[in-house]
């Protein structure tokens, strides 16, 4: 039987990309430091992307993200 979803809030997300020390991360790195699976956190950092509060771009096949200095 499968357990619950983990919650995950858009300010958990943030903070992965603001708490590195990498200009930018990928999918893939913001994915392996959150509870939930790679298409979810795709789909979570395209809304925030969306709503103005993270960066985002393609870069070959993939994406990376970031946040801008307030």
């Amino acid at each position: 039987m499968a357990g619950r979803k983990p919650d995950v809030t858009d300010e958990e997300i943030v903070r992965v990309l603001r708490d590195t020390s990498e200009h930018v991360l990928s999918t893939i790195e913001v994915s392996e430091q959150l509870p939930i699976k790679d298409k979810a956190t795709i789909r979570r950092l395209k809304e925030l992307h969306e709503e103005g509060r993270i960066n985002g771009k393609q870069a070959g096949r993939s994406w990376v993200w970031w946040v801008n200095d307030e």
